[in-house]
Protein backbone atom coordinates (compact mmCIF):
# COMPACT_ATOMS: atom_id res chain seq x y z
CA UNK A 1 0.00 0.00 0.00
CA UNK A 2 1.00 3.34 -1.11
CA UNK A 3 0.36 6.85 0.85
CA UNK A 4 0.77 10.27 -0.88
CA UNK A 5 1.61 13.10 1.56
CA UNK A 6 -0.75 16.18 -0.28
CA UNK A 7 -0.40 18.89 2.48
CA UNK A 8 1.83 18.20 5.06
CA UNK A 9 1.88 20.95 7.37
CA UNK A 10 -1.88 22.62 7.83
CA UNK A 11 -1.24 24.97 10.86
CA UNK A 12 -4.89 25.05 12.79
CA UNK A 13 -4.78 27.47 15.25
CA UNK A 14 -7.58 28.43 18.07
CA UNK A 15 -10.73 30.10 16.41
CA UNK A 16 -11.04 33.24 18.60
CA UNK A 17 -8.15 34.64 21.56
CA UNK A 18 -7.81 32.78 24.23
CA UNK A 19 -5.16 32.85 27.20
CA UNK A 20 -1.46 33.20 26.50
CA UNK A 21 0.92 32.60 29.29
CA UNK A 22 3.81 29.90 30.69
CA UNK A 23 1.43 27.09 32.20
CA UNK A 24 3.20 25.33 35.39
CA UNK A 25 3.64 21.81 34.44
CA UNK A 26 2.67 19.74 37.42
CA UNK A 27 5.29 16.92 38.73
CA UNK A 28 2.82 14.28 37.07
CA UNK A 29 3.59 15.52 33.92
CA UNK A 30 7.25 16.16 34.45
CA UNK A 31 7.24 11.96 34.86
CA UNK A 32 7.99 9.83 32.22
CA UNK A 33 9.66 9.85 28.62
CA UNK A 34 8.35 12.77 26.25
CA UNK A 35 6.54 10.94 23.78
CA UNK A 36 3.48 11.22 21.74
CA UNK A 37 0.72 8.46 21.84
CA UNK A 38 0.13 6.78 18.79
CA UNK A 39 -3.44 6.17 18.03
CA UNK A 40 -5.83 5.33 14.61
CA UNK A 41 -9.14 5.16 13.46
CA UNK A 42 -10.30 3.94 10.41
CA UNK A 43 -14.24 5.37 8.90
CA UNK A 44 -16.25 3.49 5.99
CA UNK A 45 -16.97 5.47 2.98
CA UNK A 46 -18.09 8.89 3.62
CA UNK A 47 -20.42 10.53 1.37
CA UNK A 48 -18.45 13.73 1.37
CA UNK A 49 -15.34 14.58 -0.44
CA UNK A 50 -12.16 14.53 0.83
CA UNK A 51 -12.15 18.17 0.85
CA UNK A 52 -15.40 18.83 2.60
CA UNK A 53 -14.20 16.47 5.19
CA UNK A 54 -11.27 18.30 5.80
CA UNK A 55 -12.67 21.55 5.98
CA UNK A 56 -15.21 19.90 8.85
CA UNK A 57 -11.72 18.59 10.74
CA UNK A 58 -9.87 22.29 10.49
CA UNK A 59 -12.95 24.48 11.15
CA UNK A 60 -14.12 22.29 14.50
CA UNK A 61 -10.71 21.32 15.44
CA UNK A 62 -10.17 25.44 15.64
CA UNK A 63 -13.48 25.97 17.82
CA UNK A 64 -12.43 22.69 20.38
CA UNK A 65 -8.67 24.16 20.92
CA UNK A 66 -10.24 27.46 22.36
CA UNK A 67 -11.50 25.46 24.68
CA UNK A 68 -8.16 23.07 25.25
CA UNK A 69 -5.98 25.84 24.25
CA UNK A 70 -2.89 24.11 26.13
CA UNK A 71 -3.16 21.94 23.30
CA UNK A 72 -2.10 24.40 20.80
CA UNK A 73 0.51 25.62 22.54
CA UNK A 74 3.82 24.04 23.17
CA UNK A 75 6.51 22.49 25.75
CA UNK A 76 9.91 24.56 26.36
CA UNK A 77 12.37 24.27 29.07
CA UNK A 78 11.75 26.30 31.88
CA UNK A 79 14.44 28.91 32.71
CA UNK A 80 15.99 31.05 35.62
CA UNK A 81 18.02 33.76 34.54
CA UNK A 82 18.05 32.58 31.25
CA UNK A 83 19.59 29.64 32.25
CA UNK A 84 17.91 26.23 31.48
CA UNK A 85 16.85 24.65 35.09
CA UNK A 86 16.91 21.13 35.96
CA UNK A 87 15.09 20.65 32.85
CA UNK A 88 11.90 20.73 33.56
CA UNK A 89 9.69 21.74 31.77
CA UNK A 90 6.61 24.19 31.09
CA UNK A 91 3.76 24.62 28.93
CA UNK A 92 3.67 27.83 26.59
CA UNK A 93 0.13 28.52 25.55
CA UNK A 94 0.99 30.62 22.78
CA UNK A 95 -1.76 29.79 20.37
CA UNK A 96 0.87 28.29 17.97
CA UNK A 97 -1.51 25.80 16.89
CA UNK A 98 -1.21 22.04 15.92
CA UNK A 99 -0.76 20.29 12.49
CA UNK A 100 -3.28 18.37 10.05
CA UNK A 101 -1.76 16.35 7.45
CA UNK A 102 -3.59 15.58 4.14
CA UNK A 103 -2.69 12.38 2.53
CA UNK A 104 -4.05 9.79 0.09
CA UNK A 105 -3.66 6.23 -0.41
CA UNK A 106 -4.05 3.94 -3.26
CA UNK A 107 -5.01 0.83 -1.13
CA UNK A 108 -8.17 -0.24 0.08
CA UNK A 109 -9.32 -0.70 3.81
CA UNK A 110 -9.97 -4.54 3.51
CA UNK A 111 -6.39 -4.64 2.54
CA UNK A 112 -5.54 -3.98 6.56
CA UNK A 113 -7.47 -6.92 7.60
CA UNK A 114 -8.31 -6.91 11.36
CA UNK A 115 -6.87 -3.29 11.33
CA UNK A 116 -4.40 -4.57 14.38
CA UNK A 117 -1.18 -2.75 14.31
CA UNK A 118 0.76 -3.51 11.42
CA UNK A 119 4.02 -1.77 8.93
CA UNK A 120 1.41 -0.04 7.12
CA UNK A 121 0.43 1.81 10.35
CA UNK A 122 3.53 3.50 9.97
CA UNK A 123 2.25 5.40 6.52
CA UNK A 124 -0.91 6.73 8.25
CA UNK A 125 0.19 7.62 11.69
CA UNK A 126 2.05 10.71 11.84
CA UNK A 127 5.45 10.30 14.11
CA UNK A 128 7.12 12.94 16.73
CA UNK A 129 10.46 12.45 17.56
CA UNK A 130 11.69 14.88 20.79
CA UNK A 131 15.41 14.03 20.85
CA UNK A 132 15.74 14.37 16.77
CA UNK A 133 13.26 16.67 15.77
CA UNK A 134 13.43 20.29 15.73
CA UNK A 135 14.02 22.01 18.92
CA UNK A 136 11.20 20.97 21.67
CA UNK A 137 9.53 24.45 21.41
CA UNK A 138 8.83 23.88 17.76
CA UNK A 139 7.39 21.08 18.36
CA UNK A 140 3.73 20.55 17.48
CA UNK A 141 1.75 19.02 20.89
CA UNK A 142 -1.06 17.32 18.22
CA UNK A 143 -0.44 16.12 14.71
CA UNK A 144 -3.27 14.66 12.98
CA UNK A 145 -3.35 12.41 9.45
CA UNK A 146 -6.45 12.34 7.36
CA UNK A 147 -5.75 9.50 4.54
CA UNK A 148 -8.62 8.48 1.86
CA UNK A 149 -8.72 5.39 0.61
CA UNK A 150 -9.55 4.36 -2.81
CA UNK A 151 -12.33 2.40 -1.64
CA UNK A 152 -13.88 5.26 -0.20
CA UNK A 153 -12.83 5.05 3.36
CA UNK A 154 -10.55 7.11 5.07
CA UNK A 155 -8.37 6.82 8.41
CA UNK A 156 -7.74 9.66 10.78
CA UNK A 157 -4.24 8.82 12.91
CA UNK A 158 -3.29 10.82 15.49
CA UNK A 159 -0.14 11.50 17.90
CA UNK A 160 -0.68 13.48 20.93
CA UNK A 161 1.57 14.49 23.30
CA UNK A 162 1.09 12.58 26.75
CA UNK A 163 3.10 15.22 28.79
CA UNK A 164 0.21 17.53 27.96
CA UNK A 165 -2.78 15.12 28.85
CA UNK A 166 -2.97 11.43 30.30
CA UNK A 167 -5.31 9.32 28.37
CA UNK A 168 -9.05 10.47 29.77
CA UNK A 169 -8.03 14.22 29.10
CA UNK A 170 -7.38 13.04 25.69
CA UNK A 171 -10.17 11.49 25.05
CA UNK A 172 -12.15 13.77 26.08
CA UNK A 173 -10.45 16.49 23.89
CA UNK A 174 -11.39 14.28 20.87
CA UNK A 175 -15.37 13.43 21.70
CA UNK A 176 -14.95 17.50 22.22
CA UNK A 177 -13.71 18.20 18.70
CA UNK A 178 -16.37 15.46 16.91
CA UNK A 179 -19.54 17.01 18.88
CA UNK A 180 -18.43 20.31 17.39
CA UNK A 181 -17.76 18.85 13.67
CA UNK A 182 -21.39 17.55 14.33
CA UNK A 183 -22.71 21.20 15.45
CA UNK A 184 -23.08 19.93 19.03
CA UNK A 185 -21.99 21.97 22.36
CA UNK A 186 -19.29 20.77 24.23
CA UNK A 187 -20.58 17.78 26.72
CA UNK A 188 -17.66 18.54 28.81
CA UNK A 189 -15.74 20.97 29.66
CA UNK A 190 -12.28 21.40 30.57
CA UNK A 191 -10.84 21.40 34.00
CA UNK A 192 -7.30 23.58 33.44
CA UNK A 193 -6.34 24.78 36.70
CA UNK A 194 -3.38 23.11 37.44
CA UNK A 195 -2.23 24.79 40.44
CA UNK A 196 -5.17 21.93 42.25
CA UNK A 197 -1.99 19.63 41.83
CA UNK A 198 0.72 22.55 42.96
CA UNK A 199 -0.71 22.98 45.93
CA UNK A 200 -0.20 19.26 46.83
CA UNK A 201 3.29 19.42 47.25
CA UNK A 202 2.81 23.23 49.30
CA UNK A 203 3.05 20.14 52.24
CA UNK A 204 6.40 19.13 51.91
CA UNK A 205 5.66 15.98 54.09
CA UNK A 206 6.06 12.52 52.68
CA UNK A 207 5.27 9.28 53.93
CA UNK A 208 8.09 6.92 53.53
CA UNK A 209 5.57 3.78 54.03
CA UNK A 210 2.58 4.76 51.61
CA UNK A 211 5.40 4.90 48.54
CA UNK A 212 6.18 1.08 48.43
CA UNK A 213 4.84 0.53 45.49
CA UNK A 214 5.32 3.90 43.39
CA UNK A 215 7.59 3.10 40.53
CA UNK A 216 9.26 6.65 41.10
CA UNK A 217 9.93 6.05 44.49
CA UNK A 218 12.04 2.27 43.81
CA UNK A 219 13.51 4.01 41.19
CA UNK A 220 15.02 7.01 42.64
CA UNK A 221 16.30 4.81 45.69
CA UNK A 222 16.62 1.38 44.59
CA UNK A 223 17.74 1.66 41.05
CA UNK A 224 15.97 0.10 37.48
CA UNK A 225 13.90 -2.91 37.27
CA UNK A 226 15.28 -6.38 37.58
CA UNK A 227 17.93 -7.31 35.23
CA UNK A 228 17.73 -11.03 33.79
CA UNK A 229 19.86 -13.17 35.49
CA UNK A 230 23.50 -13.14 35.38
CA UNK A 231 23.46 -10.17 32.83
CA UNK A 232 24.79 -6.85 34.43
CA UNK A 233 22.79 -4.34 32.03
CA UNK A 234 19.73 -4.85 30.00
CA UNK A 235 21.44 -3.80 26.75
CA UNK A 236 21.30 -7.42 25.16
CA UNK A 237 16.94 -7.31 25.65
CA UNK A 238 16.86 -4.60 24.06
CA UNK A 239 18.53 -5.39 21.34
CA UNK A 240 16.47 -8.13 20.45
CA UNK A 241 13.70 -8.31 17.63
CA UNK A 242 9.93 -7.52 18.88
CA UNK A 243 6.91 -8.46 17.65
CA UNK A 244 3.07 -7.04 17.91
CA UNK A 245 -0.33 -9.04 17.85
CA UNK A 246 -3.71 -8.43 19.37
CA UNK A 247 -5.36 -11.09 21.04
CA UNK A 248 -8.97 -11.09 21.98
CA UNK A 249 -10.66 -12.54 25.24
CA UNK A 250 -14.30 -13.34 24.62
CA UNK A 251 -16.82 -12.95 27.51
CA UNK A 252 -16.80 -16.27 28.10
CA UNK A 253 -13.16 -16.32 28.65
CA UNK A 254 -13.23 -13.28 31.30
CA UNK A 255 -15.90 -14.48 32.45
CA UNK A 256 -13.92 -18.04 33.17
CA UNK A 257 -11.05 -15.93 34.21
CA UNK A 258 -12.73 -14.22 36.90
CA UNK A 259 -14.56 -17.74 38.25
CA UNK A 260 -11.18 -19.28 38.59
CA UNK A 261 -9.43 -16.10 40.19
CA UNK A 262 -12.57 -16.27 42.85
CA UNK A 263 -12.98 -13.23 45.45
CA UNK A 264 -15.12 -10.56 42.98
CA UNK A 265 -11.45 -9.55 41.32
CA UNK A 266 -11.95 -6.89 38.26
CA UNK A 267 -11.43 -7.80 34.69
CA UNK A 268 -8.50 -5.72 34.98
CA UNK A 269 -7.41 -8.01 37.74
CA UNK A 270 -7.54 -11.27 36.50
CA UNK A 271 -6.73 -9.99 33.04
CA UNK A 272 -3.37 -8.73 33.73
CA UNK A 273 -2.63 -11.97 36.50
CA UNK A 274 -3.19 -13.98 33.15
CA UNK A 275 -0.77 -11.79 31.44
CA UNK A 276 1.72 -11.74 33.96
CA UNK A 277 1.79 -15.34 34.59
CA UNK A 278 1.95 -16.23 30.94
CA UNK A 279 5.29 -13.58 29.99
CA UNK A 280 7.16 -15.14 32.81
CA UNK A 281 6.20 -18.46 31.27
CA UNK A 282 6.77 -17.58 27.95
CA UNK A 283 9.91 -15.99 28.36
CA UNK A 284 11.46 -19.35 30.13
CA UNK A 285 12.69 -17.70 33.04
CA UNK A 286 14.77 -19.50 35.75
CA UNK A 287 12.56 -19.56 38.63
CA UNK A 288 14.24 -17.28 40.59
CA UNK A 289 13.66 -14.61 38.79
CA UNK A 290 13.05 -11.04 39.48
CA UNK A 291 9.89 -9.13 37.65
CA UNK A 292 8.28 -6.10 37.88
CA UNK A 293 4.63 -5.36 36.62
CA UNK A 294 3.95 -1.73 36.24
CA UNK A 295 0.10 -0.51 36.32
CA UNK A 296 -1.05 3.12 35.92
CA UNK A 297 -3.60 4.54 38.35
CA UNK A 298 -5.62 7.19 37.84
CA UNK A 299 -5.83 9.01 40.81
CA UNK A 300 -8.90 11.58 40.11
CA UNK A 301 -10.98 9.37 42.54
CA UNK A 302 -8.28 8.66 44.75
CA UNK A 303 -7.66 11.86 45.98
CA UNK A 304 -9.42 14.08 48.74
CA UNK A 305 -11.17 15.72 47.56
CA UNK A 306 -11.42 14.01 44.50
CA UNK A 307 -10.39 15.91 41.35
CA UNK A 308 -12.40 17.08 38.84
CA UNK A 309 -13.06 14.13 36.63
CA UNK A 310 -13.10 16.52 33.21
CA UNK A 311 -9.04 17.55 34.30
CA UNK A 312 -7.05 18.14 31.52
CA UNK A 313 -3.84 17.15 32.40
CA UNK A 314 -1.70 14.26 33.79
CA UNK A 315 -3.72 12.19 36.70
CA UNK A 316 -1.87 9.03 36.84
CA UNK A 317 0.97 7.31 38.97
CA UNK A 318 2.26 4.04 38.45
CA UNK A 319 2.92 1.58 40.50
CA UNK A 320 4.79 -1.73 40.68
CA UNK A 321 3.96 -5.04 41.56
CA UNK A 322 7.22 -7.11 42.48
CA UNK A 323 7.37 -10.94 41.76
CA UNK A 324 9.32 -13.72 41.60
CA UNK A 325 9.19 -15.58 38.27
CA UNK A 326 8.03 -18.79 39.24
CA UNK A 327 6.49 -18.02 42.03
CA UNK A 328 4.18 -15.78 39.91
CA UNK A 329 3.76 -19.30 37.19
CA UNK A 330 3.39 -21.10 40.09
CA UNK A 331 0.69 -19.46 42.24
CA UNK A 332 -3.10 -19.51 42.17
CA UNK A 333 -4.54 -17.19 39.05
CA UNK A 334 -6.52 -15.06 42.18
CA UNK A 335 -3.43 -15.17 44.29
CA UNK A 336 -1.26 -13.21 41.93
CA UNK A 337 -4.91 -11.44 41.23
CA UNK A 338 -4.28 -10.43 44.94
CA UNK A 339 -0.96 -9.05 44.70
CA UNK A 340 -2.21 -6.74 41.66
CA UNK A 341 -5.52 -5.82 44.43
CA UNK A 342 -3.00 -4.80 46.54
CA UNK A 343 -0.69 -2.56 44.89
CA UNK A 344 -3.57 -0.57 43.09
CA UNK A 345 -5.72 -0.34 46.96
CA UNK A 346 -1.93 0.76 48.01
CA UNK A 347 -2.89 4.46 45.72
CA UNK A 348 -5.03 6.22 48.63
CA UNK A 349 -5.30 10.17 48.86
CA UNK A 350 -2.13 10.35 51.24
CA UNK A 351 -0.05 7.84 48.69
CA UNK A 352 -1.01 10.65 45.92
CA UNK A 353 0.32 13.56 47.83
CA UNK A 354 2.88 11.95 49.27
CA UNK A 355 4.13 10.87 45.75
CA UNK A 356 4.11 14.02 44.27
CA UNK A 357 5.61 15.62 47.27
CA UNK A 358 8.25 13.16 46.68
CA UNK A 359 8.84 14.19 43.02
CA UNK A 360 9.08 17.92 43.70
CA UNK A 361 11.99 16.98 46.47
CA UNK A 362 13.82 14.56 44.08
CA UNK A 363 16.92 16.44 42.35
CA UNK A 364 16.85 15.26 38.76
CA UNK A 365 16.78 15.85 34.98
CA UNK A 366 14.64 14.94 33.07
CA UNK A 367 14.47 11.40 31.59
CA UNK A 368 15.07 11.18 28.16
CA UNK A 369 14.47 7.43 27.92
CA UNK A 370 12.65 5.74 30.67
CA UNK A 371 14.28 2.34 32.22
CA UNK A 372 13.93 -0.39 29.87
CA UNK A 373 10.72 -2.01 30.88
CA UNK A 374 11.00 -5.09 28.87
CA UNK A 375 12.07 -8.83 29.74
CA UNK A 376 11.99 -9.94 32.67
CA UNK A 377 9.54 -7.01 33.21
CA UNK A 378 6.29 -6.15 31.84
CA UNK A 379 4.15 -3.20 31.83
CA UNK A 380 0.01 -3.62 31.45
CA UNK A 381 -1.71 -0.55 31.12
CA UNK A 382 -5.82 -0.41 30.98
CA UNK A 383 -7.59 1.47 28.02
CA UNK A 384 -10.83 -0.24 29.63
CA UNK A 385 -12.81 2.76 31.12
CA UNK A 386 -11.82 5.44 28.87
CA UNK A 387 -14.08 6.37 26.26
CA UNK A 388 -12.16 5.32 23.08
CA UNK A 389 -15.27 4.61 20.91
CA UNK A 390 -17.75 6.68 19.03
CA UNK A 391 -15.80 9.15 17.24
CA UNK A 392 -18.30 10.52 15.07
CA UNK A 393 -17.10 13.82 13.36
CA UNK A 394 -20.57 14.11 11.48
CA UNK A 395 -20.34 10.53 8.75
CA UNK A 396 -21.15 7.89 11.09
CA UNK A 397 -19.00 6.22 14.11
CA UNK A 398 -15.60 4.74 13.39
CA UNK A 399 -15.35 0.98 12.70
CA UNK A 400 -12.40 0.10 13.69
CA UNK A 401 -10.24 2.26 16.72
CA UNK A 402 -6.76 0.95 18.45
CA UNK A 403 -3.08 2.05 19.56
CA UNK A 404 -0.96 2.72 16.53
CA UNK A 405 2.28 0.67 16.44
CA UNK A 406 4.62 0.43 19.67
CA UNK A 407 8.14 -1.89 19.92
CA UNK A 408 8.62 -1.76 23.75
CA UNK A 409 9.27 -5.30 24.72
CA UNK A 410 6.62 -5.94 27.57
CA UNK A 411 4.41 -3.14 26.34
CA UNK A 412 0.74 -4.21 26.49
CA UNK A 413 -2.91 -1.97 26.60
CA UNK A 414 -5.64 -3.76 27.34
CA UNK A 415 -8.98 -2.26 25.82
CA UNK A 416 -12.20 -2.90 25.15
CA UNK A 417 -13.65 -3.95 21.66
CA UNK A 418 -15.86 -2.00 19.64
CA UNK A 419 -18.56 -4.59 19.34
CA UNK A 420 -19.38 -4.18 23.14
CA UNK A 421 -20.23 -7.45 23.38
CA UNK A 422 -18.26 -7.38 26.81
CA UNK A 423 -15.13 -8.82 24.81
CA UNK A 424 -11.36 -7.17 25.53
CA UNK A 425 -8.42 -6.86 23.32
CA UNK A 426 -5.24 -7.43 24.46
CA UNK A 427 -2.09 -4.90 22.18
CA UNK A 428 0.91 -6.52 23.05
CA UNK A 429 4.39 -5.91 21.85
CA UNK A 430 7.13 -9.03 23.04
CA UNK A 431 10.04 -10.05 21.97
CA UNK A 432 10.10 -12.39 18.61
CA UNK A 433 11.65 -15.34 20.56
CA UNK A 434 8.41 -15.28 22.91
CA UNK A 435 5.76 -14.24 21.82
CA UNK A 436 4.39 -17.66 20.05
CA UNK A 437 4.83 -19.45 23.63
CA UNK A 438 2.82 -16.09 24.72
CA UNK A 439 0.12 -16.59 22.29
CA UNK A 440 -0.03 -21.00 23.58
CA UNK A 441 -0.34 -20.11 27.11
CA UNK A 442 -2.59 -17.02 26.92
CA UNK A 443 -5.43 -19.24 25.20
CA UNK A 444 -4.09 -23.03 26.59
CA UNK A 445 -3.38 -22.27 30.28
CA UNK A 446 -4.88 -25.05 32.11
CA UNK A 447 -7.32 -22.50 34.03
CA UNK A 448 -8.39 -21.29 30.69
CA UNK A 449 -9.89 -24.86 28.78
CA UNK A 450 -11.30 -26.29 32.45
Amino acid sequence: MKVCVKSSNIIVKPSEPTWNGILELSELDQTGTMMHVPTIYFYATSPQPPESLMETLKSSLSQVLVHFYPMAGRLNWATNNNTTTGRRLVLDCNSEGVILIEAESDGVLSELGDFYPQPDFDQLVPSAEYYTAPPIQKMPLFIGQLTKFRCGGWSLGLAISHVVSDGLGTSNFLHQWARLARGKPLSVVPFLDREVLHRVHKDPLVHMAVLEHYYYYNYYNFGGPPLIIGESSNENEKKKETKVCVLRLSKPQIETLKKVGGANYTKYEVVTAHIWKCACKARNHKADQPTNLTMSVDIRKRMDPPLHNSYFGNAVIDVVTHGISGEVISMPLGQVARMIRETIDSVTPECVTSAISFLKGVSRGREEELPFSGNPNLSVTSWMSLPLHGLDFGWGEEIHMGPGNHTGDGDILILPSREGDGSLLVALSFQADHIEDFKKCFYQAAYMIT
